[in-house]
């Protein structure tokens, strides 16, 4: 789970999957009573499919093992992401359709088993399920370079932080100052990327 451990948390939402404005967000009336069984759930179903995987969330973390509290007081974000390597590919599967966050991830851990179960009966294969599904192994992706390495920030840097290295290196990079015109389109294209990742949040 290692190669994901920089989306662990807080949450690091898949740059592909749109977002649930927190006004559509339901009520789960199948919810687990609680995260720490809906997380057990869904690492039985990721273990089956793959030794490589890791949720993201923003579900405060254990420090005695890691793993997300059971009964956090607050959560700011019920949305769920997971990130995992199939046929040695980076996928990723999210869900925020429900205000709790333990039906976020037994609703993903529930996909999975079904894809699986697809597998098993022959009415597809898992290769065939996650060609949908493919997915970058953090935020965005920009010109096959994370847009947070483009811009040179962390992964979890503000608005204000972001905003502030664009300004700079697009200074700095910029063709009319005999910079490279290949990577000015790159910071750019990461700017962009991190732009649009904002709005779906909004």
């Amino acid at each position: 789970m290692s190669d994901f451990s920089e989306t662990r948390y807080p949450l690091v939402w898949p740059g592909r999957w749109q977002r649930t404005k927190p006004m559509n967000r339901i009520p789960s009336r199948f919810r687990p009573k609680t995260i720490a069984i809906a997380f057990e759930g869904l690492c039985r179903e990721m273990w089956k499919l793959t030794n490589s995987w890791l949720m993201s969330s923003n579900i405060p973390r254990n420090k005695r093992d890691g793993n997300p509290e059971s009964k956090p007081k607050f959560i700011s974000d019920p949305g769920v992401a997971v990130y995992f390597k199939f046929k040695d590919k980076p996928h990723s599967l999210a869900c925020d359709k429900w205000i709790e966050a333990e039906a976020n991830i037994w609703a993903i851990a529930k996909h999975v088993e079904a894809l699986r179960g697809q597998d098993r009966w022959g009415v597809g294969t898992l290769e065939q399920a996650f060609t949908g599904y493919l997915a970058l192994p953090g935020v965005g992706q920009s010109s096959g370079h994370s847009w947070w390495t483009v811009l040179g920030v962390p992964i979890n840097s503000t608005e204000e932080q972001v905003k502030e290295a664009y300004r700079i290196l697009a200074k700095k990079h910029h063709p009319d100052r005999n910079g490279s015109s290949e990577l000015f389109v790159r910071i750019n294209e990461a700017y962009s990327q991190f732009n649009s990742i904002v709005k779906k949040t909004e």
